[in-house]
């Protein structure tokens, strides 16, 4: 196997130019670990090794349904139901006796505190981890089941790091970044050795984006092993701190974030991920929210599998063509499925409208027997399924004698939504 012998026989490292400077307040807490700052291969492989026990090797698994050539990396079965518990654990796990004594704090959306929480229990070091108050409750209570103390923040996650940064300050804990670590990076770089050793004719591969940690450590061990894959990142189009930054060459920080994706709505890009990025990834693109619906759905219906907004965005971006991947061997990186279950129906609704599997029709109708009879003949003879039937008198832009029927239709693609418009047009309907 191709990890296993990479650790055995070593390898020639392989830094990362240009490191940026940390910020004091955001990038480097007091408590923050500065030794060997430098991001190696090298050190991925130590990760690979220190984890080998500890996180799943997820299956890579083929999805012709979605697309020819089309490949999933399930980090959404890993443990915790997400890829952070590479970054995290391998951090925690290099912690001095002293750093680990004090214990260590996190911020969060959910996966992240999920992932130091369990770390942190497994190394019997206490946890607090801060999150925003809108964070899904699923994401919350995972992580007080998991052992660490949950601290809910008014706000974004921004406002949730700046609360860590303060208790941090306070109590000399370790701050764990999520994503601007070298250590954290190269836990989360151990998925690219794994898909190099499960595909090792991979062509491309597509990773979701937040602040930028899992791409950067996918991409610095995929590139330095293989330098002709192709490494593409997605962001949400509501929170596209990165691809700005990428597209503009110069580190931005956004105004506001607006995407159901959580895991990925970050203001403030890695300035760590950053550089890696600009060296080792070949483009960055975004998915509307409509998209990462959609794919949600078609991971659901064609692979049994259940992610969420941002474990779904790399699926987005290859259904919809934002990249130049058809018919090439590429793995779509599937980095969670932690989703709310309330949001998961809202989403499910959406992805079907977007699909073409759902439609809401209103037609203006004569208030006059047979009207509806025929309405329902023309869909039924269309092959649709009515599911939803309202009648409006009293909407006052419509004639005394006429009513708004408003109907919810099951249907099979757009083309047969097009076909039962078209067809109540031909007999006279007028659709509103």
């Amino acid at each position: 196997m191709l990890i296993r012998s990479l650790l055995q026989r070593g390898s020639k490292k392989r830094p990362v130019a240009g490191n940026a400077p940390a910020r004091a307040a955001f990038r480097a807490p007091v408590g923050s670990t500065g030794r060997d700052r430098m991001l190696t291969l090298d050190k991925i492989y130590h990760a690979a090794f220190v984890l080998r026990d500890v996180a799943r090797r997820t299956d890579l698994i083929a999805a012709q349904r979605l697309g020819e050539g089309l490949y999933l990396k399930t980090e959404n079965l890993q443990l915790t139901g997400s890829f952070k518990l590479r970054g995290a654990y391998y951090k925690i796990s290099q912690l001095t006796e002293e750093e680990r004594a004090r214990g260590v704090i996190a911020c969060s959306a959910g996966n992240h505190a999920q992932g130091v929480a369990l770390a942190a229990t497994r190394m019997g070091i206490p946890s607090v981890v801060c999150m925003p108050d809108g964070a899904p409750i699923m994401k919350v209570e995972s992580t007080k089941r998991l052992g660490a103390r949950v601290e809910l923040v008014k706000g974004t996650y921004d406002d949730a790091h700046d609360r860590a940064v303060e208790l941090q300050q306070q109590t000399g804990m370790t701050f764990i970044h999520p994503y601007d670590d070298d250590l954290v990076i190269a836990g989360q770089g151990t998925i690219g050795l794994e898909i190099l050793d499960q595909l090792p004719d991979a062509e491309a591969i597509v990773v979701p984006i937040g602040g930028g940690g899992l791409i950067a450590g996918v991409a610095l061990a995929v590139k330095s092993l293989r330098p002709d894959v192709k490494i593409y990142g997605v962001q949400a189009a509501g929170a596209a701190s990165m691809y700005n930054a990428f597209r503009d060459k110069t580190y931005e920080t956004l105004d506001a974030v607006d995407t159901f994706a959580d895991g990925i709505a970050v203001k403030t890009p890695g300035e760590q991920t950053f550089e890696i990025i600009k060296q080792y990834v070949d483009d960055i693109v975004t998915v509307s929210e409509d998209e990462i619906a959609a794919a949600i759905l078609a991971l659901m219906e064609n692979q049994k599998l259940v992610a969420e907004g941002a474990g779904a965005t790399p699926v987005a971006a290859a259904l919809f063509g934002k990249l130049p991947v058809a018919g090439k061997k590429t793995v779509c990186l599937i980095s969670g499925g932690n989703i709310d279950v309330n949001i998961l129906s809202r989403v499910i609704n959406r992805g079907l409208i977007m699909s073409g599997r759902k439609c809401n029709l209103t037609i203006a109708l004569e208030d006059k027997p047979g009207q509806l009879t025929r309405v329902s003949e023309i869909i039924s003879d269309c092959g649709a399924n009515v599911v939803s039937v309202q009648y409006d008198l009293g909407d006052t832009n419509m004639a005394i004698s006429s009513c708004f029927l408003k109907l919810g239709l099951e249907t099979r693609d757009a083309a047969q939504i097009s076909e039962i418009r078209q067809k109540l047009q031909d007999e006279g309907f007028q659709l509103v």
